[in-house]
């Protein structure tokens, strides 16, 4: 997907993800600031660690609209000033397990302090809508307010009644316990006493037929409150999840989560979602890559070919005697490649960001059991003295990043300069690569004609649609270029390829390259130029056989 809700790169459809037979993590996270290094990856850690499927982000302080994919999988859709020389204050942001982005539909940035997210359900008919937003604090200007909440009912609008909407986030509103008046808009297990913009989040919620969920389930006061104050003598519930009153009973639970840690002062807040419909399993299948770098190593080299070797001898007969369905040799034959990589080469796995030392990881580890500490304390006295701890440890936190970046930075350069002296060009691109940040790939919107950005699959189709009409059905040119035909036809042999022109093209083969859908790689057939020759040329025979006898 790309901002506003841009269309899917891949052909297939959402995979739905809120089923009745499995609770989804659904979280929203004041986090203070993604504006700065190694906060993203603080935040992917965060959350695989509790297993959320959507966490929604405020006070990103983001600029600009767009999708950012981290090097762990997860993906980030974000939304913030849109003035090019903006300040780093404010914005919103999703980031979406591989599950979610999988069921993600569409989405819009709608600015600063509100994006929306739509995801494909268990239930045919029914969509997941998800508005995470940052609410003005209650010392901004009414008419501030105001804006935003016109902004959110202009988005709920547009929502169809029958999907399922959930609104998340920094709301900055007080609710309080007492529900006088409001019974169909939250419960009593509220915590404090509402203040102005708790009744402008409850009118809200009302008009739109919407429960606020921390008010519902009852838990100790230490996991509902959502804030805490620099000396940690006040703490509020303004973090909220509201979901569809339709909808209420799928929401299993809503608590602090307060173990969770990026040096902010608000809490996770988790949801535990579930619907009680009948579950439809799909199946998504995904390309296996192999470590064929392995293959560099002589040893390795010498026990690929010994292993293709051994299976060939028991395929040689078949090969040769071509009576058997040319589709299902191909099949034997693809079998015996890809089983040996995957026995000799194995799977290629995920490493995280290798500019991380251990020595910040536990850092980090150290600073979660500070916030811990804190969290424990009895008494004020021992609380500031576990804040300033904590302190001190997200201080050395920021430090540790800051150098394991400069030093993984000047490792790059260092390997880039004898990736140049060496010749070897894919590794200097690799690093070059790296090093300008372009495996972060931002998308921009789809837009019409007059600018207006496009928020749906089909109106973006249409998009396209009428762009390559005008593209490729341009009027003919008033002066054709007068090309003089060829003076002799060229012969073409299409003969059968011998063996030395089919052990040429094996040695031609480019390696680096993606492995098609038969997961064979270059860098594979290449390992034994001889015995990759004998059996593209035994197919090759069995093919033109075939053909003559048909």
């Amino acid at each position: 997907m790309t901002p506003c809700s841009e269309s899917r790169k891949e052909a297939t459809s959402p995979i739905p993800f809120l089923s009745s037979k499995k609770i989804s993590k659904i979280g929203t996270w004041n986090v203070r600031t993604m504006f700065e290094a190694n906060k993203s990856a603080q935040i992917a850690r965060e959350r695989r660690a509790y297993n959320i499927t959507v966490l929604g982000l405020c006070e990103t302080r983001w600029t600009q609209s767009g999708q950012v994919r981290l090097n762990t999988g997860e993906m980030i859709l974000y939304s913030g000033h849109e003035e090019e020389d903006a300040h780093h204050t404010e914005g919103v942001a999703f980031m979406l397990s591989h599950e979610a982005q999988n069921a993600l539909i569409n989405w819009e940035a709608v600015g600063p302090r509100i994006i929306y997210a739509s995801f494909k359900t268990k239930k045919e008919n029914i969509k997941l809508n998800i508005i995470q937003c940052y609410a003005p604090t209650k010392e901004k200007d009414e008419e501030i307010k105001e804006d935003f909440y016109n902004k959110l009912q202009t988005l709920c609008d547009k929502l169809k009644e029958k999907d399922m909407t959930i609104l998340m986030g920094g709301l900055n509103a007080k609710i309080g316990s007492d529900n006088s008046g409001y019974e169909e808009v939250m419960g009593g297990q509220g915590r404090g006493k509402m203040n102005e913009n708790g009744e402008m989040l409850a009118d809200f919620c009302a008009f739109n037929n919407m429960t606020v969920g921390g008010s519902v389930f009852p838990h100790r006061r230490i996991h509902k409150a959502t804030w805490v104050s620099p000396d940690h003598r006040t703490e509020n519930q303004i973090d909220h999840i509201c979901i569809g009153r339709k909808f209420r009973r799928s929401m299993q639970d809503v608590r602090v989560q307060r173990g969770a840690d990026t040096a902010s002062d608000h809490h996770l807040v988790l949801a535990r979602m579930k619907m009680k419909l009948k579950k439809r399993e799909v199946k998504r299948s995904t390309r296996t890559q192999y470590n064929v770098d392995f293959l560099k190593d002589r040893v390795t080299t010498e026990t690929f070919r010994l292993t293709v070797r051994n299976k060939y001898e028991a395929l040689h007969d078949l090969l040769d005697k071509g009576n058997m369905d040319i589709d299902i040799q191909w099949q034997q034959i693809k079998e015996m490649w890809t089983s040996t990589c995957s026995e000799v080469l194995r799977k290629k796995k995920y490493q995280e960001k290798d500019w991380i030392s251990a020595d910040t990881l536990n850092k980090v580890q150290v600073r979660k059991e500070k916030k811990g500490a804190i969290n424990n304390s009895r008494t004020r006295a021992a609380k500031a003295t576990a804040q300033e701890e904590y302190t001190e440890a997200n201080r050395a936190v920021k430090n540790s990043v800051k150098t394991d970046k400069a030093n993984f930075i000047e490792d790059l350069a260092k390997e880039a300069e004898d990736a140049s002296a060496q010749g070897n060009m894919k590794q200097l691109y690799d690093i070059t690569r790296k090093l300008a940040g372009k495996y972060k790939r931002t998308d921009r919107p789809i837009k019409d004609k007059n600018g207006n950005v496009l928020t749906s699959d089909e109106y973006q189709l249409k998009r396209w649609r009428e762009h390559f009409e005008e593209l490729l059905n341009r009027p003919p040119p008033q002066n054709p270029p007068d090309i003089t035909p060829a003076e002799e036809v060229l012969q073409i042999n299409c003969e059968r390829p011998s063996k030395a022109e089919i052990e040429k093209a094996i040695h031609h083969m480019k390696r680096g390259k993606a492995s098609g859908p038969d997961k064979i790689s270059a860098e594979a057939i290449k390992a034994d130029i001889e015995i990759s020759t004998e059996i593209l040329r035994a197919i090759r025979e069995n093919m033109g056989a075939r053909r003559n006898t048909n």
